[in-house]
């Protein structure tokens, strides 16, 4: 009995150790536990992942599956590779740009730099058209000239042509030359009746020394130029007077603008246009206004404006489409902006237009909801939310659009929501006068003029002072309110400092503040600008508003004057959209 239980007892411990040994065979390796540990990531990767229909980009749901809409297999969300900071942009490869046939065109209007944009095409000067008709009737025997596009010279065999009466006249002449003295009127008749069938002096001494009559009549260019219209074919039978071809001259070409009624007052003849047609990018060419329209296209609401160009070497060419500057002494845009229907995505008063973005390393198309005013044949007026001279999409702008929702970036189907609230013009305009307050307190810091600047503090205190506080209500009236006290508190503290420096540190939490009033409520300005410093406060950054393109550092002034860049444009009628949930301004030094 004994030895049964000290067997069993070995039995036993030799399996605890062979358990163990086993055990420790099959434990898993530090890297197997981080792979295992990135799987558990993966598989909380795609947890997240969204799901979307081809043909339903709204459709978006945290599973695979079928579309409740169509019933086709979703796809995955894709994360755009598009390497802009501003969320409203798409990025797209060259090649996808010329698969989707994407065209844009620079929109017309007054910028506020004063420069009239106007867009148009180019015409051949219609004095330079010649018709080449058919003198007396014939058939036509030869054709030298057998199709358009083809350069031809003044007095250049056209066709040939057959006349039985033209025939009957030769012999008239050969029988009047033979009594030319005894009868020179009926020579001399005979002569005219050739020569008014246009036949050269040279055909005609031809006829009278060859004594034989000509059965095949040559039909000469009466000009230069290219043949743009064949209306006949060997065989073909032709009265008196059938336009046989059209010949233009393109040496001379006009550039025909569309001017609407607000441009008016900035055109005059001989005004200097620069313009620039798509077929040679980078090129510049210059006209001068020869003729303005004196009616107007009831249909477009547009003018006709011409200027002239001679076309050496012929590089440009009838209906290239053109985009045209003109300087003005304007300095506002107050010009209106209209854009062609291909390129408005509609969803009521407020749609979108793709902004091409300028200077970007790959193409890339700004998302831009604008304010559509009444539509003009095929055109639409931009009442706001449109600058003169941006360059935006005119042919493919749906193809953007799908490409933005599949990827998940904010499209028609996916805009973001806006800060901005509907008020009242009157209040627009009194705020738009504290703005322009804070605007000289900034220029003076620019100037690192502190004393200018607190003088300025009076104006903005002032104008604050004037603003009706019971022109808003609800949620617009507690924002203002809140708004105002933060303007009150920083105007306040800056007035009462000594120290330049520290004065600038007040100026950034005012700045936070007109900011947050500018994105809110809106100012009566064409267009204002965000701009930032990195390197403010010790690289902590900090934000202004300016009423300028050209960076003019408030916090720096002569030693960092250009110290900058522009964050964000705002446009007059724009709303401002809410793409992150939180003001971007928020200022770093508040508690200076």
């Amino acid at each position: 009995m004994k030895k049964i239980f000290e067997n069993k007892f070995a039995l036993i411990t030799l399996t605890l150790v062979i358990g163990v040994l086993f055990g420790w065979l099959i434990k898993p390796s530090p890297s197997q536990l981080e792979a295992t540990d990135g799987h558990a990531h993966g598989l909380e990767s795609l947890s997240n992942q969204l799901w979307t229909c081809s043909m339903h980009p709204q459709v978006k749901l945290s599973e695979p599956g079928d579309c409740p809409l169509c019933g086709m297999d979703l796809i995955p969300v894709t994360t755009s590779s598009s390497s802009s900071s501003n969320p409203m942009a798409y990025e797209m490869t060259p090649e996808a740009v010329a698969m989707a046939q994407i065209h844009t065109t620079k929109i017309a209007g007054v910028d506020a730099s004063g420069e009239l944009f106007l867009t148009g095409k180019i015409q051949p000067d219609e004095r330079e058209n010649a018709s080449v008709t058919a003198k007396y009737p014939g058939r036509i025997e030869r054709l030298f000239v057998s199709f358009t596009g083809e350069e031809v010279k003044a007095g250049q065999r056209l066709a040939t042509l057959y006349s039985p009466e033209l025939l009957s006249a030769q012999r008239e002449l050969l029988e009047a030359v033979k009594s030319k003295n005894d009868f020179p009127e009926l020579y001399q008749a005979a002569k005219e009746k050739l020569k008014f069938w246009k036949l050269t002096e040279s055909q005609i001494n031809a006829i009278e020394q060859s004594g034989k009559v000509t059965e095949q009549i040559d039909i000469l260019a009466d000009q230069s130029g290219v043949v743009v219209q064949r209306n006949v074919a060997v065989g073909d039978y032709v009265s008196t007077g059938t336009v046989l071809f059209n010949v233009v001259n393109l040496n001379k070409l006009w550039v025909l603008l569309d001017a609407y009624e607000s441009d008016f007052q900035f055109l005059n003849l001989g005004n200097e246009i620069n313009f620039s047609v798509a077929g040679f990018p980078g090129d510049e060419f210059k006209a001068k206004i020869t003729f303005i329209d004196r009616l107007i296209n009831p249909n477009t609401r547009a003018a006709s404006v011409r200027a002239e160009i001679t076309n050496s070497g012929q590089k440009l060419k009838p209906e290239m489409f053109v985009t045209a500057r003109i300087r003005t002494n304007a300095k506002s845009a107050a010009s209106g902006i209209s854009v062609p229907r291909t390129a408005v995505l509609w969803s009521g008063k407020r749609s979108v237009i793709y902004v091409k973005v300028p200077d970007a390393e790959m193409p890339s198309f700004e998302m831009r909801e604008v304010t559509l005013g009444p539509r003009m044949g095929d055109n639409y007026i931009i009442e706001a939310g449109l600058q003169a001279g941006e360059e935006i999409v005119t042919n493919g702008v749906f193809a953007i659009d799908a490409a933005a929702q599949l990827s998940g970036q904010f499209s028609m189907m996916n805009r973001p929501k806006t800060k901005s609230l509907e008020v009242s013009q009157e209040f627009r305009d009194q705020i738009t006068s504290v703005a322009d307050a804070y605007f000289l307190v900034k220029n003076n810091l620019v100037k690192d003029n502190l004393s200018e600047a607190q003088k300025s503090l009076s104006t903005l205190d002032q104008n604050l002072g004037k603003v009706n506080m019971n022109l808003v209500k609800g949620e617009a009236h507690d924002l203002w309110m809140g708004m105002l006290s933060g303007l009150k508190d920083a105007k306040t503290k800056m007035a009462n400092t000594k120290d330049l420096e520290e004065a600038r540190k007040h100026f950034s939490m005012l700045s936070f503040h007109m900011l947050e009033v500018t994105e809110t409520f809106g100012l009566n300005k064409a267009v204002v600008y965000k701009d930032y410093c990195p390197m403010a406060f010790g690289d902590q950054g900090a934000y202004w508003l300016s009423e300028q393109k050209e960076i003019t550092n408030p916090y720096f002034g002569a030693s960092m004057l250009a110290c900058g860049e522009i964050k964000q444009t705002y446009l007059k009628g724009q709303p401002v959209m809410n793409l992150d949930g939180n003001s971007s301004s928020s200022p770093t030094t508040h508690n200076h």
